[in-house]
This record gives structure tokens, sequence and C-alpha cells, in this order.
């Protein structure tokens, strides 16, 4: 089973995995309780740094790149940046590098080898039950 979608929003956590017959399954955490879940999520992707990751905005807008840097608002940093679909947003052909502001992100698609299902599962395990 591989990680292939993470919501992050103030309200809730969701987290979509796709097995290998390609059914997928979504995990939603609500945490109005403990405000500290994007750091689950800030210390994961301190991981990812130097990888390809593709995000996918609110605004349908998809950009593939290299992680360069994430902060604790999971504000995104991508370098080598390119549109997914070139067609739908040609203003963004020249852009290479892009700061992403996390309120606006809806996904981040991780690369399938980057994904640690096991520290996943266990993180959000100590988040569900609030320790």
């Amino acid at each position: 089973m591989q990680l292939t979608k993470i919501v992050n929003r103030p309200s809730c956590l969701k987290l979509g995995f796709t097995s290998s017959k390609k059914q997928t399954l979504s995990l939603q955490l609500l945490s109005k309780r403990n405000p500290s879940t994007p750091m689950l999520f800030f210390s994961y992707f301190k991981d990812l740094v130097g990888r390809e990751v593709t995000v996918e905005l609110k605004n349908d807008l998809a950009i593939r790149g290299t992680l360069h840097s994430v902060d604790q608002y999971l504000n995104i940093k991508l370098e080598n940046t390119r549109v997914v679909d070139q067609d739908k947003f040609p203003h963004m052909l020249s852009v290479r590098n892009c700061f992403i502001r996390g309120s606006v992100v809806r996904y981040v698609q991780l690369p399938p080898d980057g994904v640690d299902i096991e520290l996943l599962h266990d993180a959000t395990r100590r988040e569900a039950r609030g320790g």
C-alpha cells in the first residue's frame, strides 16, 4: 500500500493510500482539540527535501518540482518547477522556482519510494491518541 495524497486543513488531516490493486483508502484524523497536527507533516516533509513532489493547489493548478524547503505553516518552496497541465496554464511555463503558501495547497503527491508507511502509521496513531 502506498501513500498517494495528503490533505491538511485546519479541522482535519486526510491521508490517501492506494494499494497495488488500485484500491484507494482514505484516513481522516479530526484534530479540533489538537492544533499541532501540521507539525506531524512538517517533520515528515523535512525528510523529503531534495525529492520531487507534485503540489496541487485549490485553484486546480498542479506544479511538479524539487522540494527545496518547508516551514511549520506547511509553506512550500519548489525548485525546477513545471506545470502538470501546460495547456491549461500556459502563463506558468516560464516559472522555474516558486513559493507556495500552505493555506492554498489541496494535495501534495509524494514520490512512491519516499513514503515510509510505518512512520506515518505510528505518527497518526500517536496523533489520534492525543500524544
